[in-house]
């Protein structure tokens, strides 16, 4: 019999074959850790009592966790399907921006070269050079004569300008637009 901590030990160990159990079932990988990592959350979370067969219940729930899985999948395709279907869809995701975002887009791409262009020339040589063109700082500071950490400490100081546009733009015009994307990630 094992509680709770000892159940969690065995889940680790068992973890490889239980992905590879979920895999044949047909799990692809990504999903397997999907399912794995939920199951090991439901562990954490409700610390079951004593388990008399400890290794039979880690598969059970492994399994009920894959096909609670399948079914939210399914319900999810099912509800897509029938909202396209209802909106005159070809079944179809529509790739291209509407309109109001390209335009915010635009816009925000706009106030961003218009704070670069604003920076020190050296700041925005170093930002430009480290964030768009992908160059190493120390090769940036070698070419440039200065050491790694002043290269660091402009790319602070263009990195606090754009925070503070950020932050000036969405408290003068709250949920409009902001300089972040979906889900609160920043575009640049």
């Amino acid at each position: 019999m094992l509680n709770g901590g000892g159940l969690i030990s065995l889940f680790a160990e068992l973890r490889p074959a239980l992905a590879r159990f979920l895999q044949s079932r047909g799990a692809s990988p990504d999903e397997a850790e999907d399912i794995l990592q939920d199951v090991n959350i439901k562990l954490l979370a409700e610390l079951p009592g004593p388990v008399s067969q400890p290794r039979a219940y880690l598969y059970k729930m492994t399994n009920n966790h894959f096909l609670l899985h399948r079914r939210t999948a399914g319900r999810r395709e099912r509800r897509e399907e029938d909202w396209m279907s209802a909106h005159g869809g070809n079944g179809e995701a529509d790739g291209q921006p509407s309109i109001e975002t390209e335009l915010i887009a635009r816009e925000q791409l706009a106030i961003l070269q218009r704070l670069l262009d604003d920076l020190p020339e050296r700041t925005r040589i170093i930002f430009r050079r480290f964030r768009i063109d992908g160059e190493p700082q120390r090769v940036i500071a070698g070419e440039l004569g200065i050491s790694v950490s002043a290269v660091e400490k402009h790319l602070a100081r263009a990195y606090e300008a754009i925070s503070a546009a950020k932050l000036r733009l969405n408290e003068d015009h709250p949920g409009r637009r902001s300089l972040t994307g979906e889900r609160g990630r920043h575009v640049i």
